[in-house]
């Protein structure tokens, strides 16, 4: 019954139907406002963004093209509760129903406020805000760099107080445009621009207050990485001080405004000078009193009882060395005499150990005339042989005419 009642209907193709349903969406509902959790989050080679929004009891598939995903300021994230805005259509390849996103944004919070959440948490779990890498600001710098805008309040206070606080520092401006969305590019370029010229000690980076939207090029990711990435000290000094970006965290230092950048930067020449005077004023007291000290211990040793009996006491040492010379003198001339007197026993007891002590009595030495050998045995000596006698004055020469071979001792 079903084809005879719809046989003056006209047959279509799948492709036909499609394209008919398509147009029916887009006449009856071409542009609506959708509120829900983002899931099954997918993003294609082609940066196309693909994922399905849901509430309790329903859900819808979403493409997000490449286009109106580079205008988002923060990441989708599954689980995400977003309010997406777009057209509502029919994918007729395949038939498919789903939304084409043109716009996202956080619900219950704004976007910008989210991406910079968002970028907060991913780059403080990279340890860029860690209080271990933040570098001390050099106490006198010889030169500045400053990253701003050369058209601004902000470099004009920034001026204005190195110029007061320390005339002789040199600046160097690199201006930027700090708003808009050339802005985070150039003032990344310009901070490397600056580590490579390799002529500041310390770089100011900022802007004066506005809105979230006119600081925000200080909260992305490629200016806070620029920063992180500095061999330069940097103060970051953006907005007014209840202004918090990206920016203060990563930076060495953050200065509440542009204006307290510039007082972090150097010091007060005139509070220089008032502190040196100071000190040197202090130091001629010091000085001062500890020479009167000295002058007043100098004066009690003068008169006192040490120096009053100096000349005594040294009369008095005097005369003890005297006496220990004296002593010492008696001393060695008593040693010298007995040492004397031991010397000469020694000398008598050597003479009488003397063969000349022996011929001064008398006695003779009796030595052959042919070899020279000292005769003490008769026996030693034959008739006729010819010998040498040694006196105690003189010799002689004798031969021996007889040989006796008695003994004189026992």
């Amino acid at each position: 019954m079903l084809f005879a009642e719809l046989d003056n209907t006209a047959v279509i193709t799948v492709s036909e139907l499609n394209r008919q349903v398509s147009g029916i969406i887009g006449l009856n509902l071409p542009w609506v406002r959708i509120r829900g959790e983002i899931s099954n989050l997918k993003i294609a080679a082609s940066q196309h963004i693909y994922f399905t929004l849901k509430d309790s009891e329903s859900q819808v598939s979403v493409v997000l093209f490449r286009s109106a995903a580079s205008k988002l300021k923060f990441r989708l994230e599954d689980g995400l509760e977003v309010i997406t805005a777009g057209e509502v259509g029919l994918y007729e390849k395949r038939g498919e129903f789903r939304l084409v996103a043109q716009a996202i944004e956080p619900a219950g919070i704004g976007a910008l406020q989210l991406a910079f959440e968002q970028l907060k948490a991913r780059l403080k779990a990279e340890g860029l805000f860690a209080a271990s890498r933040k570098r001390a600001i050099p106490r006198f710098p010889s030169a500045i760099g400053v990253v701003t805008s050369d058209r601004g309040a902000a470099i004009r206070d920034i001026l204005n107080i190195l110029r007061r606080r320390m005339p002789a520092v040199k600046i160097i401006l690199a201006p930027v445009s700090v708003q808009g969305e050339d802005a985070p590019a150039a003032i990344a370029t310009a901070l490397r621009d600056l580590n490579e010229a390799g002529n500041t000690d310390v770089i100011i980076v900022g802007r004066g207050g506005g809105s979230l939207e006119d600081l925000w090029a200080f909260n992305e990711e490629i200016v806070a990485r620029a920063i992180a990435a500095s061999a330069v000290p940097i103060i970051s000094a953006v907005g007014h001080e209840t202004d918090f970006t990206i920016s203060d965290f990563v930076a060495d230092m953050r200065a509440p405004t542009p204006s307290a950048a510039a007082e972090l930067a150097v010091p007060d020449r005139a509070e220089l000078e008032r502190d040196i005077l100071m000190k040197m004023r202090r130091a001629r007291s010091s000085m001062l009193a500890l020479l009167q000290l000295h002058q007043s211990e100098l004066r009690a040793i003068h008169e006192g009882y040490v120096l009053r009996r100096f000349p005594e006491a040294l009369a008095e040492r005097h005369n003890a060395l005297q006496k220990s010379i004296t002593a010492l003198a008696n001393l060695f001339r008593t040693s010298l005499a007995a040492k004397e007197s031991e010397f000469i026993s020694l000398v008598s007891a050597l003479n009488m150990l003397s063969p000349l002590a022996t011929l001064q009595r008398g006695y003779g030495i009796v030595k052959s005339a042919a070899d020279g050998r000292t005769v003490k045995h008769s026996d030693q000596l034959a008739i006729g042989e010819e010998v040498d006698v040694i006196l105690f004055q003189g010799s002689f020469k004798g031969n021996v005419t007889e040989v006796r071979n008695e003994r004189l001792h026992g």
